[in-house]
């Protein structure tokens, strides 16, 4: 028998070469259509679960491939009503994920690697080692487990799911797209519309530009949380390779390319980046790129970093500067802060 590292990940086989296997093993077409619905209809998590497949070849498929499923290792249940689950990989790492509920609407927070190599100082994954990307079936998992969870909980489905959890969606492009294909997927996947999907980066302008040129149907966050380049670098260090100027460049190519929505997200940090001087500057860029709406997002405190919330007179003044210069701008209320499920918090804290 193969060992599991030896086995090939079933899911990454599609149907017409599942097909070409059945056949190979003397067995009807129609049997690769079985098993590719309970892969990805039905997530089974075991050739066990195949339970319209003979006993023979349910063992047979368990010798020949492997099926690496994410698992729920935890969940936690914030007083707002946030769920933060963490996940375990079949080579036993964790990754967080977060089902964030509203009246209007049910959006999934998901993790695009394990860790996150780009050290941002403000993020409680900028701070852990990145391990590895996820592939594209073990993102689709995630979604797949945080809309039973909505089910379950809220009785309704996921509307939105946000590329906002650990990790730099951009640094693990191909699986990112896969999985996005999945997810929208009509007939083999969970059929969600690509417009309510958006994927956040801390800013990778070459991929941000390769986003445009693949012409994708989906939205785009960036992170910006400065609106000059020294203090983003003094946070973001991947601004130092990859500054204002080039990501300004890289959106418009993208919005000249898909016409699709572009969000800015800001983080105001106490005596960093709250003052008018910063309002205005956010307000010019904001006219550089046809951004579609600026988020305005409560910092959350986390232990490696000595950043501060402004008060709330501050965050007034920041906002009503934007509202009275026509940016389209919300302030963004934080939701599961007290199981470090808000944005910046997820760290895989016990």
């Amino acid at each position: 028998m193969k060992s599991t590292t030896e086995k090939k990940n079933i899911r990454h086989l599609s149907l017409s070469e599942l097909e070409n296997y059945f056949e190979t093993l003397g067995e009807k077409k129609f049997r690769a259509k079985q098993v590719y619905e309970w892969l990805w209809q039905k997530h089974a998590h075991t050739f066990e679960d195949m339970t319209n497949l003979s006993k023979e070849l349910r063992h047979l498929l368990t010798e020949q491939f492997s099926l690496p499923a994410l698992v729920v290792d935890a969940t936690q249940y914030s007083a707002d009503g946030t769920v933060k689950s963490r996940f375990r990989t079949v080579d036993h790492h964790m990754v967080e994920g977060v089902l964030i509920p509203t009246d209007e609407r049910k959006t999934a927070c998901v993790s695009s690697q394990i860790g996150c190599s780009l050290s941002c100082k403000f993020c409680a994954t900028g701070y852990m080692e990145r391990k590895r990307n996820l592939d594209y079936d073990e993102i689709y998992d995630e979604v797949v487990l945080i809309n039973q969870q909505s089910e379950r909980v809220y009785g309704k489905k996921l509307s939105n799911i946000v590329f906002m959890g650990m990790g730099e969606p951009l640094l693990n492009y191909k699986n990112v797209l896969k999985a996005i294909e999945r997810i929208t997927n009509p007939v083999d996947g969970l059929a969600m519309s690509p417009r309510r999907v958006t994927v956040s980066t801390a800013g990778v302008a070459k991929m941000i530009r390769q986003l445009g040129d693949d012409k994708v149907k989906f939205k785009l966050a960036l992170s910006l949380h400065a609106a000059n380049d020294k203090k983003r670098n003094e946070i973001m260090p991947i601004n130092e390779t990859n500054n204002i100027a080039a990501l300004i460049d890289a959106l418009n190519h993208f919005y000249q390319q898909t016409g699709n929505e572009i969000t800015f997200e800001y983080i105001l940090f106490k005596d960093f980046n709250d003052s008018l001087k910063d309002a205005d500057e956010l307000v010019k860029l904001y006219r550089r790129v046809p951004a579609d709406l600026v988020n305005i997002i409560e910092y959350n405190p986390i232990d490696q970093a000595l950043f501060a919330k402004p008060d709330d007179d501050a965050v007034e003044k920041f906002m009503q500067y934007l509202e009275k210069n026509r940016v389209n701008a919300r302030l963004r209320r934080s939701r599961g802060k007290d199981i470090d499920a808000a944005c910046g918090q997820l760290a895989n804290k016990e």
